[in-house]
């Protein structure tokens, strides 16, 4: 069966360049890069060339890149550690209402102890108004995270102007840029950006490694305790072979970030054009424009995402739902419903996410599917049968 996937929003495949650079340190360069006997020197060179990679991806210092076990770690340590290091300016926090749930359910956490949480609404394309944002803050705000692209429908963020306001306001700005690392450019200096954080699986390399960048002199203490490592902020033996493949994936991001937006734009525009033109009352979800260059996300009416997913599945298509109903819940996705979709609408959502990988051919077999299966759902939705007789009748 042909197997078309199109999720790399949720992981990519490995890259065959990185898989081969981090081989040799499962079963050749396998000591503990903190020892200090000549067999680990090649491990620590190897995790230091790594975090020079990791932060020249975004215009940082190598002393400024703190490896961790993925984007949700690194989206705690920076909430949870920034509220006790800056408490004593004050308890009050801004974030958006899109959010991941790293975020917003730290934030939820920290509101527990006693911390103020302010969700600064979207408007109908997701994105954040740097002018309600000026309005929020106040002479205890003592921290600003705003991701940098949302994971649901790529709507780009006005970071560069999230930056500027937070730092004239003397506040501490981070951002959850999971979805945009490797893929969009970012620099941390003209972002005005103080902690950043990302994820290894995002852009090619294995899960369970990811980073947070901190700009020097930003007070954030560790967040797991129990060693030296990683200058005595997170303690824990390093993932060697991880770190490497994350190290190598940045620096193929780097070099290849230009050439890959292009080509994905380029079908991502055509995934987009032939879903709004040949499907019914369909639209798409996000910024028209200012989207991250793999992702299209749909809403159908008249039909739930889940049966969409699972007969695209049975057609060996791999896509995700912003609807939250497969994983046990019947709440749509919380990032449709803050563009302001009615439930019945935001249930029948569609992300497509596309790869270097993804082929022309594969996005019109997709849709040619997608055109069947949306058909068949519809004609069994009484909804939908009521909606076109009094269509007809009116």
């Amino acid at each position: 069966m042909r197997q078309i996937y199109l999720d790399n929003a949720a992981t990519t495949r490995v890259k065959d360049e990185v898989l081969r650079e981090i081989l040799p340190y499962f079963t050749e360069d396998y000591a503990n890069p903190s020892a200090i006997y000549s067999f680990a020197q090649k491990t620590s060179l190897a995790v230091e060339d790594a975090r020079r990679k990791a932060a020249e991806l975004i215009g940082a210092n190598a002393n400024e890149i703190y490896f961790t076990a993925g984007g949700s770690e690194s989206d705690n340590w920076a909430l949870k550690a920034a509220a006790e290091a800056y408490n004593s300016k004050g308890k009050h926090i801004i974030t958006s209402a899109i959010e991941h749930h790293a975020v917003l359910h730290t934030c939820n956490y920290l509101e527990k102890q006693g911390y103020e949480v302010t969700y600064l609404k979207v408007d109908e394309y997701g994105k954040v108004s740097p002018e309600e944002l000026k309005k929020a803050i106040r002479p205890d705000t003592i921290l600003i995270s705003i991701m940098t692209a949302n994971n649901e429908i790529g709507t780009i963020e006005p970071i560069k102007e999230i930056g500027r306001i937070a730092h004239e306001n003397g506040v501490m700005f981070h951002t959850d840029a999971v979805q945009a690392y490797g893929h969009i450019p970012i620099d941390v200096n003209e972002m005005n950006i103080d902690m950043l954080s990302a994820s290894g699986h995002k852009l090619g390399a294995p899960k369970g490694t990811g980073l947070l960048y901190i700009r020097k002199g930003v007070k954030i203490r560790s967040f797991i305790h129990g060693g030296a490592q990683e200058r005595n902020r997170r303690a824990g033996t390093l993932n060697t072979a991880g770190i490497v493949g994350l190290g190598k994936a940045a620096e193929l991001a780097k070099a290849q970030m230009q050439s890959r937006a292009e080509y994905e734009t380029k079908l991502r525009d055509h995934l987009i054009s032939r879903v709004l033109s040949e499907i019914p009352y369909s639209r798409l979800n996000g910024d028209p424009k200012d989207r991250l260059p793999n992702n299209a996300n749909f809403c159908f009416r008249f039909i739930e995402g889940e049966s969409m997913l699972i007969m695209l599945d049975r057609l060996g298509i791999y896509a995700s739902s912003g609807s939250a109903c497969t994983s046990g819940s019947l709440d749509p996705s919380h990032v449709l419903l803050a563009i302001g979709l009615p439930h019945e609408i935001a249930h029948g959502s569609l992300r497509l996410t596309l790869s270097e990988e993804t082929t022309l051919e594969d996005i019109d077999y997709t849709v040619d599917e997608l055109k069947g299966i949306i058909k068949r759902l519809r004609d069994m939705s009484p909804l939908y049968a009521d909606f076109i007789s009094n269509k007809k009748g009116a």
